[in-house]
């Protein structure tokens, strides 16, 4: 006999339960099937080896049937032989509680053509579309919920609540004890560290003279409240400045903050757009928002959700006090689309009074970093006073800022200007380089500068991955260079070569020795110029 199978599939195993296998015994248990039973092929020591699917209709089609009573099991005789489908014994309805579900998914992947492939490399540097950007219900009640409840403070801040999920103020366990165990882990680190020490009492006398935040009442057993641990981390290119993080992802009881807080939409703008917009003119601006999450301040009735534990004047032998913070603060899952909020909200309320300063707000802005160039040093001069005013409408600070000209920043207060430059000497190789966006920026010649340091990745798979990854560069001006280290990375891969073995010889685009033989000042500084299209 001879039945031929289209289609195959193979796999490592096979689920089947061989005692859903008819035999003879399975005959003899039924009076209808008895006569079966030398017809019936023993079991096989062996594993099940071919499972046959309905797309093979002649191995499957019965040609003889034999039927019993109601619920009973029948025979059917097909091109394979004799089987027995339904239950095995006429005394057990199901023989222990295993279940086996047989599923096959099976996809055809098409070869790419030409359009495809460039379609696929233009969406790494596509800007997002936002106005055909489909939102959530979730995302719908966040916008909603703070434009109802937004409101401008006498000092001029604005103060929004919580978008907590659902509706009402959530019913949270009390945490105080997991507060306290992290408490206690930070004052031993705390004693071991003098510098730690002092940067995070710093810290905490900071946002206490600011009023970031505030002493707060004893939490009672009815009142729902919420304390968040916290820990410090340093920034890894500024080793003397520390940030407190409040870690609202701590869970107690199965539940955090952040599980109870809608983050809302992504209201940030597109990276790759904001840079691009930066080189479209002659004279480039960057400037920050000094503290922007903690410019947001938060309801009163939001505040006790909170809640931190610190002992007062940085003692650590008193007993710990009870503050709460009275801004959206860095942790919670929320802050970030509220004060992308805050900020376009300020944007969209004074777009009459200052238009183009709204406009460098509203388009120009990545989270907390202005970027913008313009087509003359006048014009800059007046956007960095009409956007320092509109900023100031709401209580906010725009500090730090810098430009590839001279001129520019004489219109700026020395305080106002970032740290790297010197207030009183703007002469000519004096201007400093900058990281924006991750990417640093020589304003003295104007260019974007790229760096690897390869003696700390080693001539491996994983020296070479690590290589690639490190570079961050969101424009692809230095694709040429890391898309070599790609395609011997591939090649490793294909040939099964070790994390940690040694790469044997491998020549892409004539370099062997990636990235050490091509490491070269056409690679590692790229002149951006001024509308480059």
């Amino acid at each position: 006999m001879h039945i031929k199978v289209k289609q195959a599939y193979t796999r490592d195993f096979i689920p089947v339960d061989k005692s859903h296998v008819p035999t003879k015994s399975t005959a003899l248990q039924w009076p209808h099937l008895n006569h079966l039973k030398g017809k019936m092929p023993p079991l096989q020591d062996c594993e099940v080896g071919l499972l046959i699917g309905y797309d093979c209709p002649s191995a499957l089609a019965p040609l003889e049937v034999i039927t019993g009573g109601e619920n009973e099991p029948f025979a059917q005789r097909t091109a394979l032989g004799w089987s027995i489908i339904g239950s095995a014994n006429p005394y057990l309805d199901r023989q222990g509680n295993q279940s086996f579900v047989h599923r096959i998914s099976v996809k055809e992947i098409p070869v790419p053509s030409a359009p495809d492939v460039l379609k696929i490399l233009e969406s790494d540097f596509n800007e997002k579309i936002y106005d055909n950007k489909y939102v959530s219900q979730d995302d719908v009640q966040f916008i909603q919920f703070l434009s109802d409840n937004i409101k401008q403070k006498e000092n001029g801040h604005y103060e929004m609540p919580l978008p907590f999920k659902g509706t009402g103020l959530p019913v949270l366990p009390n945490n105080k004890k997991l507060a306290t165990a992290r408490l206690q882990h930070l004052k031993k680190r705390l004693k071991a560290n003098k510098q730690y020490y002092e940067h995070y009492t710093a810290f905490m006398k900071d946002i206490m003279d600011r009023g970031d935040a505030e002493l707060a009442s004893t939490a009672s057993e009815r009142e729902t409240a919420w304390y968040i641990p916290h820990h410090g981390v340093y920034h890894p290119r500024k080793p003397d400045k520390l940030r407190v993080v409040f870690d609202c992802s701590a869970k107690f009881n199965g539940i955090s903050l952040n599980d109870t807080l809608l983050t809302g939409p992504d209201l940030i703008n597109s990276l790759v757009g904001v840079l691009l917009r930066f080189r479209r003119e002659a004279v480039a601006v960057i400037c920050d928002i000094e503290k922007m999450f903690h410019q947001f301040s938060v309801l009163p009735e939001c505040r006790n959700y909170l809640k931190f534990l610190w002992w007062e004047g940085g003692q650590l032998e008193a007993e710990p006090q009870e503050y709460r913070m009275t801004v959206h603060l860095f942790g919670a899952a929320s802050s970030p689309g509220c004060a992308n909020f805050g900020l376009r909200y300020l944007a969209q309320q004074h777009k009459t009074d200052h238009p183009l300063a709204s406009a460098f707000v509203e388009n120009n802005f990545y989270v907390d970093d202005g970027l913008i160039s313009v087509p003359t040093e006048e014009e800059a001069k007046e956007l960095i006073i009409r956007a320092q005013q509109l900023c100031k409408c709401a209580g906010l600070r725009l500090h730090k800022f810098n430009s590839n000209r001279r001129d520019v920043l004489t219109c700026v207060a020395p305080s106002e200007r970032a740290e790297t430059t010197d207030p009183l000497n703007l002469n000519p190789g004096t201007l400093p380089e900058r990281h924006i966006l991750g990417i640093q920026w020589s304003m003295e010649t104007d260019t974007f500068t790229f760096s690897i340091d390869v003696k700390d990745h080693p001539p491996t798979r994983r020296g070479i991955l690590s290589a690639v990854a490190s570079l961050y560069d969101p424009l692809g001006f230095v694709a040429p260079f890391t898309l070599i280290g790609k395609c011997i990375l591939q090649e490793l891969c294909h040939r099964g070569v070790g994390s940690h073995s040694c790469k044997p010889t491998i020549t892409v685009g004539g370099v062997e020795e990636w990235p050490q033989k091509v490491k070269g000042d056409h690679y590692t500084q790229m002149q951006c110029p001024s509308q480059p299209w």
